[in-house]
């Protein structure tokens, strides 16, 4: 689902940083639930998930004189999600583990190039119960950074430019970082029978 935009007329941004409560409640309105699922997205339960939420918005709150219109509000107040993930990862004291992206691309192609496996068309199966449930449970199981930018590109259906701008990353290193999720989602699919037709 793509985020709201948010033209930013100097009177809306005026609306804004006066704190107008018809301009802050259609950002809340507009926001909140995108924020959540992709608060859920990252591997926060519910709860931490909500109280990211309610974080972001205090965050946005205090912040806005800062903001100044150049960018949308989604991708600000989703800058401030990735910030404020970072500092309730840090506070729960789990840390992401990072393989070697030449390991990732050594397991996935043979010498010639070629894919080892092909990639399972998960569009055409994606109908299936079991499957949905599958694919959460191998989202889950990536490492934070990974399942960041999959949760912003794939579940929030955000541009590579704009999932830069909120996480502060290049192009290349968001690319290679879809590439890594993508390739263990497979994998972890794969290896729980859910193989694509060849």
């Amino acid at each position: 689902m793509a985020q709201p935009t948010f033209p930013m007329a100097p009177d809306e941004l005026a609306r804004l940083r006066r704190r107008d409560p018809d301009a802050l409640s259609r950002v809340i309105e507009d926001l909140a639930r995108p924020l959540y699922r992709a608060a859920r997205g990252m591997g926060f339960d519910q709860g931490d998930a909500e109280d990211l939420v309610q974080d972001v918005f205090a965050t946005f709150l205090t912040t806005l004189d800062r903001f100044e219109g150049r960018s949308r509000v989604s991708t600000w107040i989703f800058g401030i999600l990735h910030r404020k993930a970072q500092e309730r990862r840090r506070e729960l004291t789990r840390d992401d583990q990072q393989d070697s992206i030449d390991e990732v691309f050594e397991s996935q192609f043979d010498v010639a190039g070629s894919w080892a496996v092909p990639p399972v068309d998960l569009e055409r199966q994606i109908a299936s119960s079991e499957l949905g449930g599958a694919i959460r449970g191998c989202v889950d199981q990536l490492p934070i950074a990974l399942r960041e930018v999959f949760a912003l590109r794939e579940m929030q259906d955000m541009d590579t430019t704009e999932i830069c701008k909120i996480l502060g990353r290049t192009v290349t290193h968001v690319g290679v970082q879809l590439h890594r999720a993508r390739a263990r989602l497979r994998a972890c699919l794969e290896a729980q029978g859910w193989k694509g037709s060849r």
